[in-house]
C-alpha cells in the first residue's frame, strides 16, 4: 500500500462528521447489515443478545457505533501522519481481550467492514465514491490488523 494521502484522510473525515449528523439511524443500520450477513453475531453484543431485531433507543448500541466508526476515523489520521496505526496500550489490550473473550474472527471483522462501508455510503449520500470508499477500508483493514495482532 502505498502512503495514505491527505485526501484520503479528509474524505474518511468529513464522511465522519457526516456519520456524526445522523447517528441514531445510521447505528441502527450498520448492526442491521451486520446481522442481515452474519445472523450468529447477534450474540456478539450484548446490547442485541437479548433483543428481538435491532433495538431502536438503547445508547450502548450507538455509544458502540460510534466508537467503531471513530476508531477507523482516527486510524486515518495515524496513517497520514505517522504510516501506521498505533492504539495506547491500554486500548489495544482491551480490544484484544473483548475480541478474543468474544470469540470474534477473520470473516466477522470482513462482515463489519462491509456494513461500515454501507453505512458511511448511506450517510454521505451522493458524495459516495470508490476514493472514498477505498480509503475508509485501508483505515479499517489497518485497524483490524492491529487488533487482530492483540488478540494473539
Amino acid at each position: 500500500m502505498g502512503a495514505f494521502t491527505e485526501k484520503q484522510e479528509a474524505l474518511v473525515s468529513s464522511s465522519f462528521e457526516a456519520f456524526k449528523q445522523n447517528i441514531p439511524h445510521l447505528s441502527i443500520l450498520f448492526y442491521t447489515s451486520i446481522l442481515e450477513k452474519a445472523p450468529a453475531a447477534k450474540g456478539l453484543f450484548s446490547f442485541l443478545k437479548d433483543s428481538d431485531g435491532v433495538p431502536h433507543d438503547n445508547p450502548k448500541l450507538k455509544a458502540h457505533a460510534e466508537k467503531v466508526f471513530e476508531l477507523t476515523r482516527d486510524s486515518a489520521a495515524q496513517l497520514r501522519t505517522k504510516g501506521e496505526v498505533v492504539l495506547p496500550d491500554a486500548i489495544s489490550k482491551h480490544l484484544g481481550s473483548v475480541h478474543v473473550q468474544k470469540g470474534v474472527t477473520d470473516p466477522q471483522f470482513a462482515v463489519v467492514k462491509d456494513a461500515l462501508l454501507k453505512t458511511i455510503k448511506e450517510a454521505v449520500g451522493d458524495k459516495w465514491s470508490e476514493e472514498l470508499s477505498t480509503a475508509w477500508e485501508i483505515a479499517y483493514d489497518e485497524l483490524a490488523a492491529v487488533i487482530k495482532k492483540a488478540m494473539s
